[in-house]
């Protein structure tokens, strides 16, 4: 056991005559390491991509609602009355009337 451990310190497994063994199973753990490191480094992407997307859907939608209040504010009798006020027009005494049109066939 002592003498296992102070092979795998010296580094003697390496350059032993089996060594090719050993090296292919270090680079096989070394790539899948590197697999790992650029997969996890994706999914962190996708997630800061994701709460980015999220933030900015929040923002639109409450942009959206303010410029609906402010149509419908607007669209309101009274302040349309007003508006029109300030240019000069006013609401008429008298109500509208139907024209009736009668077909000629």
């Amino acid at each position: 056991m002592r003498k296992s451990v102070s092979n795998i310190l010296k580094g003697t497994f390496l350059v032993n005559d089996d060594a090719f063994k050993n090296w292919r199973m270090i680079l096989f753990i070394s790539s899948l390491a590197f697999v790992m490191i650029a997969s996890s480094h994706s999914a962190d992407k996708k997630v800061h991509k994701i709460a980015r997307l999220n933030n900015e859907a929040k923002e639109l939608r409450s942009a959206f609602v303010d410029g609906r209040k402010k149509l419908m504010e607007l669209k309101k009798e009274s302040v349309v009355e007003l508006k029109m006020k300030e240019k000069g027009l006013s609401i008429s005494e008298i109500p509208p009337t139907k024209i009736k049109v009668k077909s000629q066939n």
